[in-house]
């Protein structure tokens, strides 16, 4: 007879664990967001990544300790030279494998950090994400959305835009011409390549169509559960950016490159459901919003301000907030108003939601899409009341609103200050993330810009 311990069955391994087995992969790729919504990652040996998928695995808390040039704080106290760079506990997620179409089909996860007791690693910027939805489960919601992206596309590779030191970057068209068939046409083979291979990274794309300005694109992503949109989000950046060097063309997504031309965009849309029906829809009302979305609309209208570091998170960012331009500029909604922060979108059952046109395309989704749930869901906890009318046109009934702030140090001053702020994402993110930005706003009063060379070089 076979002893108790020999019957005694094997654990069942993952589905996604399976799959790597059966498909002979050697290796493994694996990423993190770091603070600023950069993907950090490696390749894994496969033992490693078996091993990984139960334990974790080490990955250096410098990602969190430095900034988008890898230039180290010294104002942090989570992390920093202070305690030595240790490894972090990394975990991955193994509802997020897919495969990398454009390197060999080789599997992927995306993972978050933990600390050594499997809580939430408080400045990970998935796991904020992820506070922020906890939270809306207990009050019965799930958060749906989908993010959009404008970003424009150079002739460039790292080389000739290192060797160019920054100036005149070469868009890959000229002109003018949004929603141009022809323009598509000018890079049909990446055009083309983003829809297909994106689709089939598990990011599947809504819309792409040219927008207004040299060389820009922009990007409808499907919509979905909130965690998978703001999963999509980030690998559509990255993604797009590994796509675009096989054409020899450097997406970015910067807020706002050029002072004559319009920024880019990174709006959130934006339903709640009981997990079977649209709850901001109201067949009654009509504006067609339930009470529910006009709490939820209350909320972001009453604190979004507070939280702006964390859709408008460079120096850059302040950049594209210019009067007159498509950005909006002032905390104001209206109904099918693409002038206005909030567009109502209201119709039908399905189609009813919220269009957040705040975010940049700079933005770390993860971040983006924690502020702005978060600060709904203030507006249904607190039960507010939708008493601020709809503007219309451009900014017609906003005379006596405040504008947004102009720079990064007063917007992180009032986040620092903001009561709302941790108690959504606590004190820990809220104190790192300030400082970060702190950190930010000194490197550019630090630095001299090629607007003072021009501006005092030869007349002061």
């Amino acid at each position: 007879m076979p002893s108790k311990k020999q019957t005694q069955r094997m654990p069942t391994e993952h589905p996604a664990v399976a799959a790597v087995r059966a498909a002979g992969a050697t290796k493994v790729k694996v990423a993190c967001s770091d603070i600023d919504g950069i993907l950090r990652g490696k390749y894994l040996h496969v033992d490693k990544f078996i091993g990984a998928t139960t334990g974790g695995f080490g990955f250096c808390d410098v990602v969190f300790g430095w900034d988008s040039g890898d230039q180290c704080y010294d104002n942090t106290s989570v992390t920093g030279w202070q305690h030595g760079f240790p490894d972090a506990l990394a975990r991955l997620d193994l509802s997020t494998a897919r495969r990398v179409p454009w390197d060999g089909q080789v599997p992927f996860f995306l993972g978050e950090f933990v600390n050594a007791d499997g809580t939430p690693f408080p400045v990970c910027p998935r796991q904020v994400l992820k506070r922020v939805l906890k939270r809306a489960e207990k009050l019965g919601l799930q958060p749906m959305a989908g993010m959009e992206f404008e970003w424009f596309n150079f002739s460039e590779t790292p080389q000739t835009w290192a060797a160019k030191q920054g100036v005149a970057p070469e868009p890959i068209t000229p002109g003018m011409f949004g929603y141009s068939l022809l323009r598509m046409g000018d890079q049909r083979g990446f055009f083309n390549a983003l829809m297909d291979e994106m689709l089939a990274f598990g990011v599947p794309i809504e819309g792409l169509h040219t927008e207004t300005g040299p060389g820009v694109y922009e990007v409808a992503i499907a919509f979905s559960e909130a965690l998978e949109a703001a999963d999509r989000a980030i690998l559509f950046k990255t993604g797009a950016k590994e796509i675009g060097k096989r054409f020899g063309i450097m997406p970015s997504f910067m807020a706002k490159w050029n002072t004559k031309l319009p920024g880019c965009s990174g709006h959130i849309h934006q339903s709640l459901s009981d997990g079977k029906s649209n709850l901001f829809f109201d067949a009654k009302s009509s504006r067609s919003m339930s009470k529910l979305f006009e709490s939820y609309l209350a909320g972001q209208l009453a604190c979004l301000m507070e939280f702006a570091p964390m859709f408008w998170p460079t120096i850059n960012s302040y950049k594209r907030l210019v009067d007159g331009y498509w950005a909006p500029v002032k905390p104001t909604w209206g109904l099918d108003n693409r002038t206005a922060s909030f567009r109502v979108i209201a119709g039908s059952p399905k189609a009813t939601r919220l269009e957040t046109r705040c975010p940049g395309a700079d933005v770390n989704p993860y971040l983006a899409m924690a502020a702005v749930i978060a600060a709904g869901l203030h507006g249904v906890e607190k039960g507010l009341k939708l008493t601020t009318p709809p503007i219309t046109g451009t900014n017609q009934g906003a005379e006596d609103v405040p504008r947004a702030p102009r720079s990064l140090i007063r917007a992180t001053h009032n986040f620092k200050l903001s009561t709302i702020a941790r108690d959504w994402f606590g004190d820990v993110f809220v104190d790192h993330f300030a400082a970060t930005r702190e950190w930010e706003h000194r490197q550019w009063q630090d630095a001299v810009t090629d607007w003072e060379m021009k501006r005092y070089f030869e007349i002061i």
